[in-house]
């Protein structure tokens, strides 16, 4: 059976992101010479399933190098239940490892969506919303991000390329040592994504694409979409003339809320569902 080229690229992973990229960071001569077989038709084919998820894994890791995780399991597990609740409705239910949830200490108003399926939301805006239904919209935003594979998308190709090339270049080198050029054009792929989605933010298309998504993911799950009119009109407010967080990196939400709106159309009376969703929502989100 034919080793996925990504098996040695993970190896390289590890160093990068820790910063541990050094001496003692050998690649076994196997890996390099496996990378050196590879053939150059590899450079131009998109990015498949598994080595998204790897990326993925790593930006996650740089993410985790810039906030920490919160230690409430109780919260961890509910998130994940909410986001694997709308995932599974998603167009995209099942990406290589599964989607992954998890929660941010910080007060920050933030999500993340990592290529892969890997999705950090912060304490913050957790405590932004107002009821499950809210959380799930969040969610199901960023699981739209992951479907629609935006942040794989934002590497560079060209980087891309250049990858895949210098995995047969580098096999020609001694076996002793990192390959430098392709630790450097990886890690550049990792900041491709890591800037995109934490510095600079999804372009406007996409990020009504992926409000559009989740307006389906809602609707397919049982939660009430307008849930997602009703936070977009709190974080309006919250955002009034705020430069960080999700108001740094997302179009303005004034533009987002009116296209939601627009989409949404009447919302039902409460249900006897979401009365209990959202008495789950508060005795968990403190």
């Amino acid at each position: 059976m034919r080793r996925p080229v990504w098996l040695a690229l993970l190896i390289l992973v590890t160093f990068v992101v820790g910063g541990c990229v050094g001496a003692s960071a050998i690649i076994p001569a196997a890996a390099v010479a496996y990378k050196g077989a590879s053939k150059a038709a590899e450079a131009s084919r998109p990015i498949n399933d598994s080595e998204e998820y790897y990326v993925g894994r790593a930006v996650a890791a740089r993410i985790l190098g810039k906030y920490k995780l919160d230690q409430d399991p109780k919260l961890t597990q509910y998130v994940n239940e909410v986001g694997d609740t709308v995932a599974r409705k998603s167009s995209r239910p099942n990406p290589f490892k599964g989607y992954h949830f998890a929660v941010l200490d910080t007060q920050e108003i933030n999500a993340f969506a990592c290529p892969g399926g890997t999705i950090f939301i912060t304490r913050g805006l957790i405590q932004t919303c107002k009821n499950e239904d809210q959380l799930a919209a969040v969610l199901a935003h960023e699981v739209g991000h992951v479907a629609n594979k935006d942040g794989i998308n934002s590497i560079s190709q060209a980087r891309w390329t250049q990858v895949f090339t210098s995995m047969g270049t580098e096999a020609a080198k001694q076996y002793g040592g990192v390959a430098g050029n392709l630790v450097g054009l990886f890690e550049g792929s990792i900041d491709d994504v890591f800037k995109t989605i934490v510095v600079n933010g999804y372009s406007r298309t996409a990020e009504e694409a992926a409000d559009a998504a989740a307006l389906t993911e809602l609707t397919r799950a049982g939660y009430d979409p307008n849930a997602m009119v009703i936070l977009l009109t709190t974080m309006e407010a919250k955002g009034a003339g705020a430069s960080s967080g999700i108001f740094k990196t997302h179009p303005p939400t004034s533009e987002r809320l009116a296209k939601v709106k627009a989409s949404v159309g009447q919302s039902p009376a409460e249900s006897q569902g979401e009365k209990i969703r959202t008495e789950r929502f508060k005795k968990i989100v403190s």
